[in-house]
Order: structure tokens, then C-alpha cells, then sequence
């Protein structure tokens, strides 16, 4: 994204596209809503301004990746006890019955993490969705870190997910950096708690009008004019 504005802060349908996270988390019953913030930290708690009182702010002073983000947030909620959703603040087309089909299924199977994930037509980007022999989670693959076979796959992550929260903060703290970008990544959280005998269940077929993040001037024309039909719809 061009400029100094923190990309969180870019309108889409006349609102930040953070607020939109927020307010599909807030439809979905979340509570706390903990933002990470850093570039922009100021811009972005005045966005909320008069309208935070169920949100807490975390500062991630270097930018180390979204496994560091996440772990950030156990200043606040290091001594919760429940499910944490962990979701992306570039992602403003979540609905929250996506939010809530997500809880629903992770609570039902007792599963220590539940993602939710989308087949799509160009999955360059995104990490891959990889599955085992009986059609169950194994593993996300990032994009810069895929085989053939994985750039190949069409089943996709969206940075969407629930989490019991003390697994959670047990696996991050032994979370190593990626081998390619030097980052922690939350998505590796899932494949170690599969390897340590905990359930991860996947929420199928999300469609790509919810999936799909802002990551340059196109994308953001994009979800502008998807979130916009929405909102017509809705009026």
C-alpha cells in the first residue's frame, strides 16, 4: 500500500477496514477485542475513539511476524481461560456467521484450533491448506515456502481461526522463525498442535467475497466495491 497511513486505516465502504473486523467480532459475541498495533499505533486508537471500551490496545514494537503479533496479546490475555479468535486486521469481508460457524464447530469437536478455509482460483499468496491422507489438517504452507505440488493446491488459509487460548500461548512460546523469512508465524501453531496429539478441525468453503485481504491499491478497489454492495443490499 502507498503512503504513510496505516494500511488498517485505508476506507473501504466508507468506514476503516479494521472497523469492520471489529464490528463483525462484536456481532459474533467477542469480548475483549484485543488490537495489536504498531506503525500508526496513535492513528489507528483514534479510529476508536469513544467507541473502545471493549477493546484492549497491545503494542508490537518490531515487526516479527504474525506469530509475534499474536503473542503479544498474552499481556492481556495470557491468564485467559476459553477460546481466542485470532483474526486479521487487512480481512474486512468476515461476516460474523462466519465468525460464529467457526466457534460452533470448535466447540462441538473440542478441537484445540479451528480454521477456516476457502478454495480459490489464484492461491498465490495465501498459504496453502494441506490435508493428510484421510482428508484431515496437516499442515498450512506458505506460499514462499511451497513445493510444486503445494503452489498447486487450490484450498487456502484466510487468516481466520479460533484457538484454546492456553495451547495457544504454550505453543507460541516455542514457536521457531520461519526458515525463509526470519518470522514467527501463527500459522505453524496449528501443525505443532496436531504433532502434539491436539484436534484441529477445518470449516470448509468459505467463499472468496470473504476472503480475500488488501495488500495493494487493486485489492482495495476490490473490497471497496464488494463491502459497498453489501451495504446497499442491506439499505
Amino acid at each position: 500500500m502507498e503512503g504513510d497511513l496505516p494500511k488498517v486505516a485505508c476506507e473501504v465502504a466508507s468506514q476503516p477496514m479494521i472497523r469492520w473486523v471489529v464490528d463483525a467480532a462484536r456481532q459474533a459475541g467477542a469480548r475483549p477485542i484485543v488490537l495489536v498495533v504498531g506503525h500508526g499505533a496513535e492513528m489507528v486508537r483514534r479510529l476508536f475513539d469513544n467507541d473502545d471500551a471493549d477493546i484492549e490496545y497491545v503494542a508490537q514494537d518490531r515487526r516479527l511476524g504474525t506469530g509475534h503479533a499474536t503473542a503479544c496479546a498474552r499481556s492481556v490475555l495470557g491468564a485467559f481461560e476459553g477460546d481466542v479468535l485470532v483474526l486479521a486486521g487487512d480481512g474486512p469481508l468476515i461476516r460474523p456467521s462466519t465468525i460464529r460457524s467457526i466457534v460452533d464447530r470448535h466447540r462441538a469437536t473440542g478441537a484445540a484450533a479451528t480454521l477456516a478455509t476457502a478454495t480459490v482460483d489464484d492461491p498465490t499468496g495465501y498459504g496453502r491448506i494441506v490435508r493428510d491422507e484421510h482428508g484431515r489438517f496437516h499442515a498450512i504452507v506458505e506460499d514462499a515456502n511451497a513445493n510444486q505440488q503445494q503452489l498447486a493446491i487450490r484450498e487456502i488459509y484466510p487468516s481466520y481461526a479460533c484457538f484454546d487460548a492456553a495451547l495457544l500461548f504454550e505453543m507460541l512460546r516455542a514457536l521457531e522463525p520461519d526458515e525463509t523469512s526470519g518470522e514467527y508465524q501463527i500459522t505453524d501453531v496449528p501443525a505443532m498442535l496436531r504433532a502434539r496429539g491436539h484436534r484441529v478441525e477445518l470449516v470448509n468453503g468459505i467463499p472468496y467475497e470473504e476472503v480475500l485481504s488488501i495488500n495493494t491499491p487493486q485489492q482495495l478497489a476490490e473490497v471497496d466495491a464488494i463491502l459497498s454492495a453489501r451495504v446497499e443490499r442491506r439499505t
